[in-house]
């Protein structure tokens, strides 16, 4: 091998090697033959070059090229030569030059591949399955790439700004709330299990009442969750805490490391602060708390525009407390079959129904329940849409509040990509603040951490219902993903009791799960803050790509199922009684993504 060592990048041979010998290693692109000529394209990591095997310049050379195919890792020494001026390629950072072959070594051949490296439209799961296949092609290459120098600028900064890296156990003890965790079985501690991080939280506050005061760290976490396009059962974050300091302390450091990585990598100046919202507000306008403010599309509460109109089925849920929402679209006159494709696709979002009201050029209202409407019913909602005019159309859900606008929210999000509202090349960053601290689970009849249990409460929470007490939490989001969030801490004990106790845990459990916990809240506990930063959500949208698994190397498919290694899979009854582990079989065998 040491005879072929490369001693330049393909990518990086210039004009300024003419004459030059070099040794290029890679993997074949293309292979053209000319008879007396055959060129190739040599790819590495760093770019492609032009390679061309003349029979008079080596004929051992030629004849070794003529058995060339694609994806061939070989090893070539030539001498750098200028491109024929017909033959120059301003597209590639290499087309004024080319490699004359000398002599090569076929490295290790390579079979048909199961598809090509060069098409757009793979079947994902093809993908996933030769993943190590797929990473080949130039532009999953850039976006690891990208995701390497953006972490890398990440730790730069943390760093310079006073911040220790430290790792914390992936190991851990299982805790209640939260999501659902992945157990790992003791060998040495039959019956008993070890939960995989959810995230480092409790470790990291942890670190503060040690003396840590700054830390950051680039962590794996886990969650036994269903797979969305923006999760996946292990994923990556940018976990920190800081002592001492207030939510705008926080806040300022995200901001501003930010700032630098854009403007480092990408040349983009981020306006700093970054403009703060709170969750009320923008729940009641987009229905969500992680809103797309790249368009303009709010939801409109139309309840008491409906109160005199006698529809039986908007009288119950008024009756019942509900609320009326409508999204306004402008200018579009929508056909009969897009209506009712709007309705189905609200049902499917969770609506038990979705209507529509369109006001024609000439006055006239159409709509399944246009004779029910007064006739002055465009004017009594531009009481409320104050541009709302002929040529207009509003779809509307009725219900409960909180399960009625986040539909109107998804339906918000469904029409900007249907109506093209999203502006392109766009990154529009937020806070979101004020959230709930506690949310009610109407089937346990008891409530849950909105954040996690060591969120602070915001001041004078002691004399407050339960659903009115609010966090002093915040999250970060970017073009309608949450892409980070935080809060300041709890430190003093009981506090932090009480705020168990209203969790639903009895003294027992409270010991049990949090006893260690709430003893180094004992022993000079500081106050701090922090946050943590989805990564590969972020780098999701710098890469513009459809679902994190395009920006992360060996991701699982949507059903937490690795086509590649074909994994999970079954243990070795041996293996299971060691652990002191018995499985009950399932009504459901095998596994959707094998099939």
């Amino acid at each position: 091998m040491s005879t072929w060592k490369r001693t330049v990048e393909c990518g990086a041979v210039t004009e300024k090697m003419l004459g030059k010998e070099v040794v290029l290693n890679g993997w074949i692109a293309h292979r053209r033959d000319h008879g007396g000529l055959v060129f190739i394209d040599l790819r590495d990591r760093s770019g492609i070059v032009q390679a061309v095997f003349n029979s008079d310049h080596s004929k051992e050379a030629h004849s070794i090229a003529e058995s060339l195919r694609s994806e061939f890792v070989v090893s070539i020494h030539g001498t750098v030569i200028a491109r024929s001026e017909a033959q120059i390629n301003d597209k590639m950072a290499t087309g004024k030059v080319e490699v004359q072959v000398s002599s090569i070594a076929i490295l290790n051949p390579s079979k048909h591949l199961p598809f090509s490296l060069e098409e757009d439209d793979i079947d994902e799961e093809l993908r996933l399955k030769y993943r190590y296949l797929d990473l080949r092609r130039p532009l999953m290459q850039q976006r690891l790439a990208l995701r390497s120098i953006v972490l890398f600028s990440m730790r730069e900064f943390l760093i310079q700004n006073g911040f220790f890296e430290v790792e914390t156990p992936i190991l851990t003890k299982t805790t209640p709330g939260g999501a659902r965790e992945f157990l790992t079985p003791s060998r040495i501690h039959q019956g008993s299990f070890y939960a995989l991080a959810q995230s480092p939280q409790i470790y990291k506050q942890l670190l503060m009442t040690a003396g840590f005061e700054r830390y950051f760290q680039i962590a794996r976490c886990f969650r036994d969750e269903d797979s969305r396009l923006d999760r996946q059962p292990e994923f990556t974050q940018l976990d920190l805490e800081m002592s001492f300091v207030e939510e705008a302390d926080v806040r300022g450091v995200i901001e501003h490391m930010l700032a630098f990585v854009f403007k480092k990598l990408f040349n983009i100046e981020i306006k700093l602060p970054l403009p703060t919202f709170a969750y009320d507000y923008v729940f009641a306008l987009f229905g969500s708390d992680k809103p797309d403010l790249r368009y303009n599309l709010p939801i409109y509460d139309l309840t008491s525009v409906f109160k005199t109109v006698k529809l039986s089925f908007l009288e119950a849920v008024l009756g019942q407390g509900g609320k009326i929402g409508a999204l306004h679209i402008e200018d579009k006159k929508f056909t009969r079959s897009e209506l009712e494709a709007w309705v189905e696709k609200s049902k499917k979002l969770g609506s038990k129904g979705l209507l529509y009201i369109h006001f024609a050029q000439d006055g006239t209202i159409e709509s399944p329940v246009s004779k029910f409407l007064p006739t002055d019913f465009l004017k009594q909602a531009q009481s409320v849409i104050k541009s709302l005019k002929l040529g207009d159309t509003l779809f509307i859900v009725a219900g409960n509040y909180k399960e009625a606008w986040p539909i109107l929210g998804k339906l918000r999000s469904a029409f900007a990509q249907e109506l093209d509202l999203i502006k392109p090349n766009t990154l529009n960053l937020c806070w979101i603040v004020d959230f709930p601290l506690l949310e009610r689970d109407e089937k346990d009849t008891r409530w849950n951490s909105a954040h996690h249990p060591f969120t602070a409460p915001k001041e004078g929470w002691e004399k407050l219902q339960p659903g009115d007490m609010k966090a002093q939490a915040y999250d970060l989001v970017c073009n309608g993903f949450e892409i980070g969030g935080g809060s300041i801490r709890i430190y003093d004990k009981a506090e932090q009791y009480k705020v168990f106790e209203m969790l639903g845990l009895s003294d027992k459990e409270i010991q049990e799960k949090f006893g260690f916990f709430l003893e180094a809240q004992e022993f000079g506990f500081p106050p701090s803050g922090g946050i943590a930063l989805g990564l590969d959500r972020l780098l999701m949208i710098l890469a513009n790509a459809q679902n994190i698994r395009e920006v992360i190397a060996f991701p699982k498919t949507q059903r937490g199922y690795d086509a590649m290694m074909h994994s999970p899979t079954p243990i070795a009854p041996t293996v299971l009684k060691e652990l002191g582990i018995a499985c009950i079989a399932s009504s459901k065998e095998g596994n959707a993504d094998k099939k």
